[in-house]
């Protein structure tokens, strides 16, 4: 398995910018062959100073192996998420790959 977290850092100026990304990533990156996981939403406030609360959105998605994920990158509906979605509403983003 071959994990791929990616934390969003909205636009302030953009108050829709949470939904929009929310909205884009289920619509342009939810069903692009590979994925055995797939998640994306808010972030929670915790009363635990550990837990980062900086962001505004996180995608968790899941791969069967790192060449699929790999795929997933130049997938045209993940390109089109990032043209069309991320780039309007998204000011910083990080990502967290692992298997």
């Amino acid at each position: 398995m071959f994990s791929h977290v990616v934390i969003f850092w909205t636009d302030p100026a953009q108050p829709n910018a949470v939904d929009e990304l929310i909205d884009g990533a289920n619509k342009y990156l939810k069903n692009i062959p590979g994925l055995v996981h797939f998640q994306v939403g808010k972030m929670v406030p915790s009363h635990r100073p550990v837990v980062d609360q900086s962001y505004q959105v996180a995608l968790n998605t899941v791969f069967s192996s790192k060449l699929a994920q790999d795929d997933y990158q130049v997938h045209p509906q993940h390109i089109e998420f990032v043209e069309k979605v991320f780039k309007r509403f998204c000011k910083r983003v990080l990502i967290y790959d692992f298997q």
